[in-house]
């Protein structure tokens, strides 16, 4: 019965267009997928990553520094709709600090970046088929962001969902396009091949990408990282940094008994009865950032030897076909993740960065902090904490987890926070204008924060 499923899954592919390469890791996960993989890693066949080098210590020259900006591209995973934040279009649209959306800001960083340095340094973006054009209107405003002879984006590959107790297709035909899926964000390596993207990178000099997500405002394009790359020519480097309690269940690398070869190892991807482990923040003290660098010159090799296939590990996610709606179907969207790549390359570093390389905004509870004044933009873009000191805290109730939500209740924008350690909004409160909150601040019942109030707690 899978074997059908799997040509009429190769047939659907074929006639939307996809690329030969696309089909093949398809194709190649699929029958991993037909023989039971569940794509996990157990403890007993890794080690802790041990010590590593840290972004600190690491000694740069500005002419180190600009060359290897000249050797560099940035591409940024745009194809998420933030569907878990109430949004039906593309996430990186969400307006975060100041009117400015998460396109917006990387625009203004890459922009900067280029002026700072004197470098043409490409951007690229990877959208999915539910993203290109909505963030292209957006870009449209930057028109000296486009780098002659290269794309300002290409598209993520799409597949088939597949009925979980089948391994068929699925068909709905009340809106079709939910059929489809992307593979995950270790696609980025295959579409970057089947568009075109990587080739044209690479005539036109490019030998290393930057690539990272467009949620995290803290990704941005180091020129330290990328000297120390170009100057140890390494092939791949995974960004970590330093684990906490609320990182217990963020994915960490680790070192495989059977080869000495970094891997990383996600949620999805413990093995049963091996939970304790993994959120052990002390065994497993670093967790993958998602911001990684790869040799690009490498990559194409690779993919060329391989026939696209770079055999990344299986990620099965389970769902259903309409993730609005928990009585569709089951299905199962075959993924893989590209941080999992740095087990690929042989000779693969990780980097310790600091906590600001990291910032996504994942909730509304991230959005709410990053839109305050406790944050600001300093001359490169970059988003830098107003003060020092540990970031407030915020818990927001559910009244307030959908993004439509969260803007009803703040009709006139978040609260001032540079003053407060914590904000805990159990219930379902609307805020006036120009609200501070001062200390450790709980906001009890059902009125209104009227404008102006100052919010005192404890500390």
């Amino acid at each position: 019965m899978s074997e059908q499923g799997l040509r009429t899954a190769i047939e659907r592919m074929q006639a939307r267009g996809t690329g030969a390469e696309a089909i093949r890791v398809f194709e190649h996960y699929y029958r991993q997928l037909e023989r039971g993989a569940l794509g996990t890693i157990a403890e007993d066949a890794i080690e802790p990553l041990g010590e590593i080098q840290a972004l600190g210590e690491v000694e740069v020259s500005d002419e180190a520094a600009r060359h290897a900006l000249s050797l560099t591209a940035v591409i940024k995973l745009n194809g998420g709709l933030g569907t878990s934040m109430g949004m039906n279009g593309a996430k990186s649209a969400l307006e975060v600090k100041d009117g400015l959306t998460f396109l917006d800001v990387i625009a203004h960083q890459v922009l900067a970046l280029r002026e700072r340095w004197g470098v043409d340094v490409p951007l690229v973006m990877m959208n999915s088929f539910r993203t290109s054009e909505e963030t292209l209107k957006i870009l449209a405003a930057y028109p000296t962001l486009a780098i002659d002879g290269l794309p300002l984006a290409f598209l993520q590959n799409a597949e088939p969902k597949l009925y979980a107790d089948t391994l068929h297709p699925v068909d709905w035909p009340e809106e079709p396009e939910l059929e489809w899926c992307p593979p995950g964000h270790g696609d980025v390596f295959v579409s970057l091949s089947t568009s075109g993207v990587l080739d044209r990178l690479i005539a036109k000099g490019i030998r290393f990408a930057f690539i990272s997500n467009s949620d995290n405002l803290g990704a941005t394009c180091d020129p330290d990282v990328a000297a120390w790359m170009v100057d140890h020519d390494l092939p791949y480097v995974a960004e970590v940094c330093e684990r906490t309690p609320s990182d217990r269940k963020g994915g960490h690398l680790a070192v495989r008994r059977s080869d000495g070869r970094l891997v990383l190892r996600d949620l999805a991807m413990v093995a049963e009865g091996d939970e304790r482990h993994f959120q052990d923040i002390t065994r497993h003290s670093t967790f993958h950032a998602n911001n990684l660098w790869v040799n690009l010159e490498l990559l194409r090799d690779r993919l060329r030897a391989d026939g696209g296939v770079l055999g990344l590990p299986i990620i099965v996610n389970r769902k259903t076909v309409d993730p609005s709606r928990r009585d569709s179907p089951k299905v199962i969207q075959i993924e893989s993740g590209m941080g999992t790549a740095i087990e690929v390359f042989e000779g693969s570093e990780a980097l310790l960065v600091p906590r600001t390389r990291f910032r996504p905004v994942k909730t509304t509870n991230d959005l709410l902090l990053t839109r305050s004044d406790f944050f600001d933009f300093d001359d490169g873009h970059h988003v830098v904490a107003a003060r020092s000191g540990r970031e407030p805290f915020v818990d927001l109730s559910d009244a307030y987890r959908l993004v439509p939500d969260f803007e009803a209740r703040f009709p006139q924008g978040v609260p001032s926070m540079r003053r407060c350690t914590s904000l805990r909004v159990p219930g379902d409160v609307t805020f006036g204008a120009d609200v501070t909150c001062v200390g450790d601040v709980v906001v009890e019942g059902t009125d209104p924060v009227p404008d102006g109030a100052v919010l005192a707690g404890e500390g």
